[in-house]
């Protein structure tokens, strides 16, 4: 199915790799860009957040979106193709053929900050789950997890928490599409000791934050992903 937005989407990324807007330029706004594409400022908002993802704009509040300063066509990829590292397996698929559980530590909801609304392009009074977990695999602490994730995409429970969140999602007929996601060091917290992902504080541990999205565009998860580092690496297939 060919969703409005990825249209959208792919006619600016031409018109950016083209040059007809320079790096450090504004594109036009949503109002403008949904009356070319006789569609709505959601769709628009869909299809920036892509182009967001893909790290080619970036949005000022409250003065519009620009091509980022830093962008060349030599940044440019073929992105219908999204590499390992960036596609969102969740644990349990990466592990396949290997008992994955979770320890539930919170499942609670709560109305979302002004920054995750932004993120999620939700109301900012639609409620938000709140999730913390640390995944066990072969019984050796994998992850800790901390979620949040709009209550209107799915009903979630300890039980289906204690499995696949994905893997319900998909049971839903929900479709994950992609994820920004930045990879960092760290130094370990007391949190991180008390939940057996790391021995001491100060200790480093591999930090992953994402921003996920369905194939409509709708962001569905903002999650950061904690790993001891002894058991921990990123593996990347680039191609160019």
């Amino acid at each position: 199915m060919a969703y409005k937005y990825k249209e959208i989407a792919n006619e600016l990324r031409k018109q950016i790799k083209s040059g007809k807007y320079a790096p450090g330029a504004a594109i036009p706004d949503q109002n403008q860009i949904a009356q070319n594409f006789n569609t709505t400022r959601i769709t628009v908002h869909k299809a920036l957040q892509l182009l967001m993802v893909e790290g080619m704009v970036y949005s000022k509040r409250g003065s519009g979106t620009y091509v980022r300063k830093d962008y060349t066509n030599e940044h440019s990829n073929n992105y219908g193709n999204v590499s390992p590292i960036d596609k969102p397996f969740g644990a349990t698929k990466t592990n396949q053929g290997k008992a994955v559980t979770s320890k539930v530590l919170e499942l609670s909801a709560r109305i979302p900050t002004r920054e995750e609304a932004d993120k999620l392009i939700i109301p900012p009074t639609e409620p938000v789950y709140v999730i913390q977990r640390v995944r066990y695999v072969n019984g050796k602490v994998f992850a800790y997890e901390h979620t949040i994730m709009p209550t209107s995409i799915t009903t979630l429970t300890k039980d289906i928490l204690e499995k696949s969140i994905y893997g319900h999602l998909q049971s839903k007929g929900l479709q994950i599409e992609g994820t920004h996601r930045i990879v960092r060091a760290d130094k370990a917290s007391q949190s991180d000791v008390e939940n057996g992902i790391a021995h001491q504080l100060g200790e480093p541990v591999l930090v992953i934050n994402q921003l996920s999205y369905l194939d409509d565009g709708q962001p569905f998860e903002i999650a950061e992903s904690r790993f001891p580092y002894e058991d921990s690496q990123l593996t990347a297939d680039i191609t160019l």
